[in-house]
C-alpha cells in the first residue's frame, strides 16, 4: 500500500515494484529498478527515505530513521532487516535478521552479517564486514 501522509506522497520509479503487500508512507523516493518485497515496511512521517537504482529490499523489512536517510544504488536489505541507518552506501549487503540503530553510515562494498545489531551512530568504511558491533568504535 502506498499511502501519503501530511502531504508527502512516496515516488516511485515506473521501473521500480513494490509488493502490494509493502506499506510506504512519507517522503520516500523510490529509484529505477528497485524492488520492496510483501511485508516490509517503509516509513517515512518525519523524515525523507530515498532508495536508489536497483535496491531490494526484501520481505519484512522495516526502514525508517530519525534524520533523512539515503540507500545509494545496489543495496540489498535480506528478509526482515530492520534498519534506522542514516546512509547505506553502494553495493551494500545488510544480511537477513540485522537490526541498524540510527545514524549507522555504511561504507560502498560492505556487507553488515545475517543477525548483527549495530548500536548507534557507528561507522564503517568502505569494503567493511560487520559481524557485531559494540559501539567501542570512533
Amino acid at each position: 500500500m502506498i499511502r501519503s501522509y501530511r502531504g508527502m506522497t512516496p515516488k516511485i520509479h515506473p521501473t521500480a515494484w513494490v509488493s502490494e503487500f509493502a506499506y510506504v508512507v512519507g517522503d520516500v523516493e523510490i529509484g529505477a529498478y528497485s524492488s520492496v518485497w510483501p511485508g516490509t515496511v517503509i516509513r517515512a512521517d518525519t523524515i525523507k527515505i530515498t532508495l536508489g537504482e536497483h535496491v531490494n529490499i526484501q520481505d519484512n523489512c522495516v526502514l525508517h530513521a530519525d534524520s533523512d536517510a539515503i540507500y545509494e544504488d545496489y543495496v540489498t536489505l535480506g528478509h526482515g532487516v530492520i534498519s534506522h541507518a542514516k546512509h547505506i552506501k553502494t553495493h551494500c549487503l545488510i544480511g537477513n535478521g540485522a537490526t541498524l540503530n540510527d545514524g549507522v553510515i555504511l561504507g560502498e562494498n560492505s556487507v553488515i552479517a545475517s543477525g548483527a545489531v549495530v548500536l548507534e551512530r557507528q561507522e564503517f568504511g568502505p569494503n567493511s564486514f560487520v559481524l557485531w558491533c559494540t559501539g567501542r568504535g570512533p
